[in-house]
């Protein structure tokens, strides 16, 4: 995702310099959206444009960005923003909110298609197509970095050197491909600090699911040669490597050596299984990823097959937002374009239907990736029986998600009429705290719509000025910089939608105590009408216990123990208790860690590294004389007397 420095200037991790561009913007005044003022604003904005490639942003009065488009020529394009009567009700509505625009110009259309993808994953604007998941896409890394290249699981930046392989649709179908090819291959998939520190093979040679290269039981001709055969069985010639070993399994059976056939027999098995855990028939195909849409009740679904090397590294199903009113053929272009923002494009992409400026889009992914990227929609043989078989698990993944969302607006809404709230809840936040005896105290807050948690907006709170073990305390302080902080960025609480700032509910983890904290804090901000609820564990914290939650004015309630509504409230509290328990223990970890030349101003990890190195303990290295701290490698002069100063100044 595309960097930005204060000053505004993009930098793209792929190469920022492709990016020539010049930005304007000009502000009009209005006390109320209307569309006068947003044809205004758009008209202003034309008159300094020229007709060359970019992107735009149009922003309303708070300078929240509305939506993000490119053009070929921004003056032709912008302008028509400005001939209201021609635009749809949905584009419409974004002028009437218009107050500003922004433009940065590119080398090329391509370039802006690429500029557009990549603001819009940052600023997630209302009126464009939005490809919400919040899941990263795991990979296969086969490191190359070490004499004995090491197998794992990658998800993130491609920082580290080695063949990456992927995208895989989950984590556990990476788990489960990476323990076959252990058993297949027998590579090392433990860190190199362990592979230097062992004596003797660790279990995983036991179990033969490695080759046990870090004492020597093979040497580094031989596993190279496994490094190849992974490679190959990656890369797609899965059939040349199972040739390979069935031809050594006989020989050795035909030496009478039954020991090297069954091992040969094993790592067989494992190919096979490889082979046969694919859910679908992707042979012929190659690197591909197939897209199909299917659309119902104002609802898309998009299902994408990954195939590499002609094998099925699994599905998944994406449900863009904000799509009503924009062609089926936009959406999944739109949904392509940020898609393949933080994932590498195959070679070829099989579509089901034309992509309005598909060679463009085309264009765009093969500077991506340096090659030519093919887009086409496949007509016959086994890419077309593949598409189909994409388009029916689209069609039947769209059923499951309108039926998930029934059944979730039914729950809303019997949980606004338990709560006693005016509309079911469109935004709920969740809160807790998590410390051991007051220390590394972490409040959390968790939030949740009506399609369920928005990760993106989770947040935690260092607590700062509590006592020990005052949980009541530490409640107050997260809600009073929480909502001090909406107070000062939407007092009105104009914004809605996927940018509220003001949640609809307040859950709070505990009972009276935690409620009557935050009741207390939020009437001391002046807010009364929040509202609020606590869910306690009941007397009863068996299997026939049951939830009791707190009112706002003393009243408690309860709900049977088949409730889907308590179900839902449940996962809710449990959501945030999880999140906050990995705050605390990350932080407590981060602690754990901590050394006192942190203190050190100038001294980063690796002098901190050397100098533990060298003495032993940080308080030998407090104790050492400016002549021994000098000695130490690594280590200026003046760095040791930096050191040497900060521990005997003043001294």
């Amino acid at each position: 995702m595309m960097a930005r420095t204060p000053a505004g200037t993009p930098q793209d991790p792929r190469g920022a310099e492709r990016f020539n561009e010049e930005r304007a913007t000009y502000t009009v005044a209005s006390a109320q959206p209307d569309l006068d003022a947003g044809v205004v604003a758009i008209r202003d904005m034309v008159k300094v444009l020229e007709p060359v490639p970019g992107v735009y942003r149009m922003l309303d009065a708070r300078g929240d960005v509305l939506y993000v488009g490119k053009a070929r020529a921004l003056k032709n394009r912008v302008a028509n923003y400005a001939q209201v009567a021609s635009l749809s009700n949905r584009l419409q509505r974004m002028v009437s909110q218009t107050r500003r625009m922004e433009i940065v110009t590119t080398n090329s259309e391509a370039e802006a298609l690429l500029l557009e993808a990549q603001l819009i994953k940052r600023y997630r604007p209302p009126f464009n197509v939005l490809l919400r998941d919040d899941k990263s896409f795991p990979f296969i890394l086969l490191r190359t970095d070490h004499a004995f290249p090491r197998i794992m699981k990658h998800r993130g930046a491609r920082r580290a050197k080695g063949h990456y392989y992927g995208p895989f649709a989950s984590a556990g179908s990476v788990n489960t491909t990476i323990n076959a090819l252990q058993k297949l291959f027998l590579l090392r998939s433990c860190t190199d600090s362990f592979f230097r520190n062992r004596d003797r093979p660790c279990l995983l040679y036991q179990i033969k699911r490695c080759s046990a290269p870090c004492v020597g039981r093979i040497d580094e001709a031989d596993y190279a040669e496994l490094v190849e055969q992974t490679q190959d069985f990656l890369g797609g010639k899965s059939g040349a490597v199972q040739a390979d070993l069935e031809a050594r399994m006989s020989e050795a059976a035909d030496r009478l050596d039954f020991e090297t056939a069954a091992i040969l027999r094993d790592r067989l098995r494992a190919a096979t299984f490889i082979q046969g855990s694919q859910a679908i028939n992707a042979s012929g195909v190659g690197d591909a990823d197939v897209f199909a849409l299917a659309s119902k009740g104002g609802q898309v679904g998009i299902q994408a097959f990954f195939v590499r090397g002609g094998q099925n590294w699994g599905h998944r199903a994406f449900f863009p937002s904000h799509t009503q009113g924009v062609e089926e053929g936009q959406v999944l272009a739109d949904v392509l374009a940020q898609f393949y923002e933080e994932v590498p494009p195959p070679r070829t992409i099989l579509v089901d239907r034309e992509l309005p400026e598909q060679v463009l889009v085309a264009e765009a992914f093969g500077e991506l990736t340096g090659r030519k990227v093919a887009i086409s929609t496949p007509q016959r043989g086994e890419r077309r029986k593949l598409m189909e078989q994409a388009r029916r698990n689209a069609i039947e993944g769209l059923d499951r998600r309108l039926a998930e969302k029934g059944t979730k607006a039914r729950i809303n809404r019997e949980l606004a009429e338990f709560l006693e709230l005016e509309a079911p809840p469109q935004r709920i936040e969740i809160y807790d705290n998590s410390h051991i005896q007051g220390t590394k105290a972490v409040g959390a807050m968790v939030v949740a719509g009506p399609d369920g948690f928005i990760k993106n907006q989770y947040r935690k709170f260092n607590i700062r000025s509590t006592r020990s073990g005052d949980d009541f305390g530490m409640m107050r302080e997260v809600m009073h910089r929480r909502f001090s902080r909406a107070m000062k960025d939407d007092p009105d609480r104009e914004t809605s939608g996927d940018a509220a700032i003001w949640p609809d509910l307040v859950l709070i983890d505990g009972g009276k105590g935690q409620m009557s904290a935050v009741r207390d804090t939020l009437a001391e901000l002046g807010i009364e009408d929040m509202p609020l609820i606590a869910i306690a564990k009941g007397p009863h914290h068996g299997r026939e216990g049951r939830e009791v939650f707190h009112f706002p004015d003393g009243r408690e309630k309860t709900l049977p123990v088949n409730s889907p509504v308590l179900f839902h409230l449940q996962t809710l509290r449990d959501e945030v208790h999880r999140f906050a328990i990995g705050a605390h223990r990350a932080k407590r970890s981060r602690a754990i860690t901590a050394s006192p030349l942190d203190e050190i101003p100038g001294i980063g990890p690796a002098r901190k590294r050397a100098l533990l190195l060298h003495f032993g303990t940080a308080s030998k290295v407090r104790a050492a004389a400016l002549e021994d701290l000098q000695r130490a490698p690594g280590i200026s002069a003046a760095v040791a007397r930096k050191v040497y100063d900060f521990y005997h100044a003043g001294g």
